[in-house]
C-alpha cells in the first residue's frame, strides 16, 4: 500500500469512530493522540467545543528516557488525576484511528485504575 491509501484509510476509520461517539459536559470525550515520540490526551466537550482537561508528554523532561508504553501509562494516570480534580469521573473513549491494543490499551487501563469510568 502506498502512503495515500494508508492515510485515506486512517481518515475513514477516524470518521467512523467519531460518528458513533460524542462528548458533553457531564461525559466528555477522552481523545487520544499518539505520535512516534509523544502522547497527547484531552477531555473534550463537543457541544461547547472546549477542551476541559489535557495532558501531554511533550515538555516533560522526566519522561525523555522513558519508553512509549511508559509515557502512555503516565498520561493515563495524569489525565485521571486531572479529571477527578475537575469533578469528571465518566468519559467516552475516543481511540481515533488506532486499534484498541498496545499503547492505547495501556493508556485506557491506567486511566481506569486512576478512577475514570468508560
Amino acid at each position: 500500500m502506498n502512503r495515500k491509501t494508508i492515510t485515506a484509510k486512517r481518515i475513514l476509520t477516524r470518521a467512523r469512530v467519531r460518528s458513533k461517539i460524542s462528548g458533553n459536559v457531564k461525559r466528555p470525550r477522552l481523545s487520544v493522540h499518539i505520535s512516534q515520540t509523544n502522547v497527547r490526551v484531552q477531555l473534550v466537550d463537543d457541544i461547547n467545543h472546549k477542551t476541559l482537561v489535557s495532558v501531554d508528554t511533550l515538555k516533560q523532561k522526566t519522561l525523555d528516557k522513558k519508553t512509549m508504553s511508559e509515557k502512555a501509562t503516565w498520561s493515563g494516570e495524569q489525565i485521571a488525576k486531572k479529571a477527578l480534580a475537575a469533578k469528571i469521573d465518566t468519559v467516552v473513549f475516543d481511540r481515533g484511528w488506532r486499534i484498541y491494543h498496545g499503547r492505547v490499551k495501556m493508556l485506557a487501563d491506567a486511566a481506569r485504575t486512576g478512577g475514570l469510568k468508560f
